[in-house]
């Protein structure tokens, strides 16, 4: 890289608060576009520490000239799709641009992220009427994307496992049988060319099993569980098309709310949900042990942070008489947006000697999780 490459590269991180402003004729109109819509979102940063916007020496354009949904366009255009998903996610999160939620037009030409759910939650009673159907066309899409992701595995894992013994004739990625494979077409290999031909691919069929389980979903709906109120509305949709798994849905803060009725729709639990509150897991926790009628085939699932905000004795005496009647007991600790576990481990410990199983997992492994405990 030469020193004019390097300069320019520096100039672009930086912004008009660079040290030494680049002249107009260092840059071509490309990087002009590139300089405007970087300083439009993160000389917000700068002006949040208290520094003013520098004036004169450093080109013609004047970011303000930019409109949120201009800057989204012209974002979406100069910039790979990865780094503009992050532009996206940090101009709504870090940086407030509420311009871009109040327009039913430019929420519609958001890319649907889970981080642009959790903002439109976040922010939904402050959000006007006009926009109420955009956002749940947003929502949906999340909600969508997040299934197609994860109902596969997640349905495999609870509906049925791999039987070696018999063949399937649905062939798919997830029955492919390699060692079995190798061993039919092991006399069609070629040895000149080193090679196995394939000619009977094999694939293992799989076995239903019948799960007469009722699931309890208990999940935490403080402001800090957001990620984990989205994926557990997802998880408690797939369950409730499974025909043997009855689910029931509770979520708490200070309150506890019975959303069953809505289970199948992950979208109007999410437009239902009112994140933020303290804390009373022991309230949540009296409550689904009313719900559980056969706790033999019975699993209680709690997701939270386990950060009790009231006394600890009522949940830790409804954890102990569940535990006592045999119900499968399960803690589920929220995950961080990085997929780190955060949530208060001395609770955790405290309810795994009660005999709740208590681990950190992304969805797709809760599933399977669940798929072993109900073997």
């Amino acid at each position: 890289m030469n020193d004019a490459e390097a300069l320019r590269r520096w100039r672009l991180m930086l912004g008009h608060y660079a040290a030494r402003p680049l002249q107009q004729s260092a840059f071509t109109a490309g990087d002009w576009r590139l300089d405007q819509a970087l300083d439009y979102l993160y000389g917000r940063e700068y002006e949040g520490r208290g520094l003013a916007r520098p004036t004169g020496g450093g080109g013609s354009l004047d970011p303000t000239q930019l409109r949120a949904i201009d800057w989204l366009a012209r974002t979406r255009k100069l910039f790979p799709q990865d780094v503009f998903e992050r532009m996206q996610t940090q101009a709504i999160e870090r940086y407030q641009l509420t311009e871009l939620l109040e327009d039913p037009a430019v929420l519609r030409s958001l890319d649907a992220t889970p981080e642009l759910a959790k903002a439109l939650l976040g922010m939904r009673g402050r959000l006007s009427p006009q926009v109420r159907d955009a956002v749940r066309e947003v929502i949906r899409k999340t909600v969508d994307d997040i299934t197609r992701r994860l109902r596969n595995e997640f349905v495999n894992a609870l509906v049925g496992r791999r039987n070696r013994q018999r063949r399937s004739q649905v062939k798919s990625a997830q029955n492919f049988d390699a060692r079995a494979t190798v061993a039919a077409n092991l006399r069609h290999y070629s040895v000149e060319r080193r090679q196995l031909v394939i000619e009977q691919p094999r694939f293992n069929a799989r076995v239903k099993r019948n799960l007469p389980w009722d699931v309890v979903l208990c999940v935490d709906q403080s402001g800090s569980m957001m990620d984990s109120v989205i994926y557990s509305a997802v998880i408690a949709g797939i369950m409730s098309s499974l025909p043997a798994v009855r689910v029931r849905l509770v979520v708490f803060d200070t309150s506890v709310i019975d959303l069953t009725h809505l289970a199948s729709d992950p979208v109007e639990v999410l437009l239902t949900v009112q994140l933020g509150g303290g804390t009373d897991i022991g309230r949540a926790v009296n409550y689904c042990e009313s719900l559980v009628t056969n706790p033999a085939r019975t699993v209680f699932a709690l997701i939270s942070d386990f950060e009790e905000g009231a006394a600890p004795g009522p949940l830790l005496a409804a954890v102990r008489r569940m535990a006592e009647s045999r119900v499968t007991l399960l803690g589920l600790a929220a995950l961080d947006e990085s997929a780190s576990p955060v949530y208060d481990r001395q609770m955790a410990q405290r309810l795994a000697n009660l005999g709740m199983h208590v681990a950190a997992l992304t969805p797709v492994h809760f599933a399977q999780w669940l798929a072993e405990v109900m073997n």
